[in-house]
């Protein structure tokens, strides 16, 4: 295979890293980048912003079809703009964070957004993160990672990354495993390792070492 028709998709619970790994393997390979998530996140912060009810599948789906959603694939300034709105900060808010489960766990808004992935994701050269990358979105992708860590260490990064301190972290923790558990449990393309994905805790690996693991990966595949 060659380099610019590759997929490397990238799974995985929030704060295992997959966002800066991800930026960081494309970055290392040349290839374009795909945050899925915030393709949800875009949805949710417009489903807010119009008032529209996250228990209101019919009406979520239908934003979601409507909703034009425009997307920079450079892994080192990547953006996403929906309905002509730049939202590339705004999803990023705790409020966005706390309804976007309930918003991507209704199927019409799942099988709307995975065709748009589809379609970005082309013929390929591309690194793609996500929740259900290699099990659904690019299923015959030909490196698979499933990134993961204990629930701890994830909870620090995002409390970090976030620019909560230290007494944030316990709750933070609980947010993440209820968002696991929300996003594990969804009747549509719930969150679950591929079985053919390598699995990579993050623990105690730098975003480097990780980095370095998925190129060793495409290395493998890559003629």
């Amino acid at each position: 295979m060659q380099r610019r028709n590759l997929v490397v998709a990238i799974d995985g619970p929030s704060g295992s890293g997959k966002s800066t790994v991800a930026r960081g393997t494309a970055v290392a390979l040349g290839l374009r980048y795909l945050d899925t998530g915030a393709m949800y996140r875009s949805v949710t912060w417009l489903a807010l912003e119009r008032g529209v009810g996250l228990a209101d599948g019919a009406a979520l789906t239908a934003l979601a079809e409507a909703a034009e959603l425009s997307i920079t694939p450079d892994p080192a300034a990547p953006r996403i703009a929906i309905d002509g709105t730049d939202v590339t900060d705004q999803v990023r808010t705790r409020k966005v964070t706390a309804a976007v489960s309930a918003v991507s766990a209704v199927p019409g808004v799942r099988l709307v957004m995975v065709a748009r992935q589809r379609d970005l994701i082309g013929a390929g050269g591309i690194v793609v993160e996500g929740r259900d990358i290699g099990t659904t979105v690019a299923p015959d992708a030909p490196v698979k990672v499933y990134l993961t860590a204990d629930p701890a260490t994830r909870a620090r990064r995002r409390a970090s990354q976030d620019g909560q301190g230290a007494e944030a972290v316990a709750g933070t923790e609980a947010e993440l495993i209820r968002r696991d558990q929300a996003d594990s449990s969804r009747a549509a393309s719930p969150l679950t390792q591929a079985p053919d994905a390598v699995v990579v805790d993050t623990s105690s690996l730098s975003a480097d070492e990780v980095i370095a693991v998925i190129v060793g990966q495409v290395a493998e595949v890559v003629s």
